[in-house]
């Protein structure tokens, strides 16, 4: 075999692995949900993610073959397997294992820390990293450290591309907790800001700073419609009042008590006369599982999608506490899996890479 084909066989073995890790349960990311998008109707080609638990029907016509002595071979055979039992499900209704629930959940800010000398640490805390125009914003800030530290902190809320600080606030100590906490306007445009905290330190300034958004006023939820099955599929519509025309696209998490089921997700264009955007789980999500009781659609995230390009997406959040409904008898869902050309093409592409070695 010449340098040429050997180098070109382990480009190709390389960029397959990457795709099997990224289809594989092991990737805890699954598919992005921020993705943008330029053009209006926008259809959302994200992959699914994959199933904790690998599903009987690989895909039609392939049968397991014992592996490979070939490390290549046998790595190409397995990413053709994972892939095989990935297009299983539908992009919009992909099944959700604990771990990646935690990851979907849409608006979570997570504390950042920063060290300070001898094992000292500042950190700020906000209750969440987006914000409708018009809402407070939160602070809470700790000092902790052996370090002489003030007894108040100085909050400002910066325009990231400008500079300009669009306001401040200072956050005095709680007497009984030792946290620092103090809330700032959000009027201003929609847009991305730094929040800068600064403290005083052994006499020196200590700046600690983060990022959030200001996002305009999308609309309202209005809960669920009733649910029902059609095309092997459990349909949940969600009721979503838009203060202006557009496309949208919407998210959420599938849950049976405190069991994640699926991700959900849709887009459709709404308006004055058309506020309904149906979330469908897929019979392979649902069919031949001891589910009886009510459902949860928790984690609602919905955005607006840009009409022109260059023009940011917006978001919007449902209720904390999401909604609860009693689905219709799911008997007749079953675990037929999607039928995708593409993905089975791609499948059999990546079957008969795996056979040639």
């Amino acid at each position: 075999m010449s340098g040429k084909a050997l180098v070109l066989i382990l480009a190709v073995a390389s960029i397959v692995a990457g795709t099997g890790y990224l289809l594989s349960e092991n990737n805890s990311f699954g598919f992005a949900w921020d993705k943008q998008t330029a053009e209006p109707g926008y259809q959302d080609k994200t992959p699914g993610s994959v199933s904790p638990a690998a599903p009987p029907q690989i895909a039609a016509g392939f049968q397991k073959k014992p592996p490979s002595d070939n490390p290549v071979g046998f790595m190409l055979s397995k990413v053709a397997d994972q892939y095989a039992q990935s297009v299983r499900y539908p992009p919009w209704s992909v099944p959700l294992t604990e771990a990646q629930a935690k990851g979907y959940v849409g608006n979570h800010y997570e504390p950042v820390v920063l060290p300070l000398e001898n094992e000292g640490q500042f950190t700020v805390t906000l209750d969440k990293f987006r914000f409708t125009r018009g809402e407070d914003i939160l602070v809470v800030a700790s000092l902790q450290g052996p370090q002489v530290m003030g007894h108040s902190l100085q909050a400002t809320l910066e325009n990231t591309e400008s500079r300009e600080p669009a306001g401040s606030k200072t956050l005095e100590q709680d007497g009984e907790t030792g946290y620092y906490q103090g809330s700032l306007s959000t009027d201003e445009e929609p847009g991305e800001y730094r929040l800068i905290v600064e403290a005083n330190v052994d006499g020196k300034p200590v700046r600690h700073a983060s990022t959030l958004t200001i996002e305009p006023y999308l609309g309202d939820f209005e809960g669920l419609e009733d649910t029902y099955l059609s095309n092997n599929n459990l349909v949940i519509p969600v009721n979503f009042s838009p203060q202006a025309s557009g496309f949208y696209a919407l998210s959420a998490q599938l849950y049976y008590g405190q069991q994640p089921v699926a991700q959900l997700q849709a887009e459709q264009r709404l308006d004055r006369t058309s506020d309904t955007i149906s979330l469908k789980a897929h019979g392979t999500v649902l069919a031949s599982k001891p589910f009886n009781g009510k459902f949860q659609l928790r984690n609602l995230q919905i955005r607006q999608l840009p009409a022109l390009p260059g023009d940011r997406t917006h978001y919007a959040f449902g209720p904390d506490d999401g909604y609860e409904f009693e689905p219709p008898d799911l008997d007749d869902l079953n675990d037929t899996p999607a039928v995708n050309p593409e993905s089975e093409q791609r499948a059999a592409l990546l079957k008969q890479l795996a056979d040639k070695f």
